[in-house]
């Protein structure tokens, strides 16, 4: 790929990217740095993801148009629907604009598929018009059957993204689950999105993501409102793309 390309796909990725600390260190000093990183000299990224205790804090700190995420049921997805939807509540009352919850994937692996569609449907009905993004965890999901499975349940829940992982597994976003999940949004006939969370790093990974996107939702599809990254490190590595070695540093006082 052409340094041209790479470029155009870092600027796209970027608009992608919810800027993401789920670190078990993660406290204050820590999400007002992710913030004040969110608006960078090529655009702001999509949306800031925070611990739920961290909502109103990101809200308060992040640029205007930089959207606010949190994670419900996370990371195992055990959690009783009861209490993901309290989480979910009040998150929202802390101003959260997007609820990535985790599906109780264990569940739909011993045969109760009807959980997926419950959880993910009361989620969403909790948050209305606020978006809702079904983690999957496909690194333990494993083969494409379970993957196409969980992500057609979180479609028929409601959810208005499918998302690939939580990060805490030991196998996080992979090209076969995304195009998989690609194949399961396609199909479903109701518009959804995608994100790739966990283990992207680098331009040149980004730039795969988004040229498969291409290829199986056509050109223009991936655009912040039906494609993410969920992603730490990356916003680094993009930076130094579009602009030297010296990028990253820079981006940090931003």
């Amino acid at each position: 790929m052409s340094d041209p390309e790479l470029e155009t796909a870092a600027r796209r990725a970027i608009a992608c990217l919810d800027l993401t600390d789920l670190n078990d260190d993660c406290d204050e000093a820590a999400v007002e740095a992710l913030a004040a990183r969110a608006k960078t000299p090529h655009g702001t990224v999509a949306a800031l993801c925070v611990w739920p205790r961290f909502v109103r804090l990101a809200r308060a700190t992040a640029p205007a148009d930089v959207r606010v995420a949190t994670v419900v049921a996370f990371p195992s997805g055990e959690a009783r629907d009861e209490a993901v939807i309290a989480e979910t509540e009040a998150a929202l009352r802390a101003g959260a604009d997007e609820i990535d919850v985790v599906i109780p994937y264990r569940l739909m692996m011993e045969g109760q598929a009807e959980a997926v569609v419950s959880r993910v449907a009361r989620v969403k009905r909790e948050a209305g018009l606020n978006v809702v993004k079904a983690i999957l965890e496909t690194g333990v999901l494993g083969g494409t059957e379970a993957i196409r499975l969980a992500s057609e349940l979180a479609l028929e829940g409601g959810a208005d993204f499918l998302k690939t992982s939580t990060g805490k597994a030991p196998v996080s976003a992979t090209l076969a689950a995304a195009e998989t999940m690609l194949e399961a949004i396609a199909a479903h006939g109701r518009p959804a999105g995608l994100k790739a969370s966990g283990g992207i790093r680098t331009t040149e990974e980004a730039a795969t993501y988004l040229a498969l996107a291409d290829e199986r939702m056509g050109e223009g599809w991936a655009t912040p409102a039906t494609f993410r990254f969920g992603a730490s490190g990356l916003l680094d590595a993009l930076l130094d793309t579009l602009a030297g070695e010296g990028a990253a540093a820079a981006g940090e006082g931003w």
